[in-house]
């Protein structure tokens, strides 16, 4: 037996339309961070190396939605994102990311990141092994009134697994 072929016809613009709200300002349309934008992804950057819970209720939103694929539920404001850095840091307690790239479009910042840290508590069920680790992780982050509302984040987590040993090497 074999499947039908069906045609569906796509139009990408109109989807795009009604997912991204209307651009009314040039400065929306820039790929360049704007300095607020700079600004708040440096001392964002800043939190996540150093652990400051200061700094993470300056930087972050009471009302901030993360998603992150270590857990099944959104993260919340600056404690659930604290949550990942505790988790982070328990195993990797060296830990440090550098903000690599940047792109920002309005309030949204596309940031590639590199993490890099040793390997010294357990990581999901795997042993402290010693190792060092290096991985990228893309995240896209939503800003509003200077701070992070929102952030999508995709760590390199096989990367991560295979550097620590759990996993084999390609």
């Amino acid at each position: 037996m074999f499947a039908r072929k069906h045609r569906i016809d796509v139009n990408i613009d109109s989807m795009l339309r009604s997912r991204v709200p209307a651009q009314t300002s040039p400065e929306r349309h820039s790929k360049m961070p704007s300095q607020s934008t700079e600004s708040v992804m440096n001392r964002f950057v800043e939190f996540i190396n150093t652990g400051n819970e200061d700094l993470a209720r300056e930087v972050i939103s009471p009302d901030a939605v993360f998603h992150a694929p270590s857990h099944p539920e959104p993260l919340r404001g600056p404690d659930g994102y604290m949550e990942v850095i505790g988790m982070m840091r328990s195993a990797f307690p060296d830990v440090q990311w550098t903000l690599e790239e940047t792109v920002a479009e309005g309030d949204t910042v596309a940031a590639r990141f590199t993490m890099r840290g040793t390997h010294d508590g357990e990581f999901f069920g795997v042993p402290a092994s010693g190792n060092k680790i290096s991985v990228q992780a893309m995240n896209f982050y939503y800003l509003a009134d200077g701070r992070i509302v929102g952030e999508r984040g995709q760590p390199d987590l096989l990367g991560v697994m295979q550097q620590i040993g759990a996993l084999p090497a390609p």
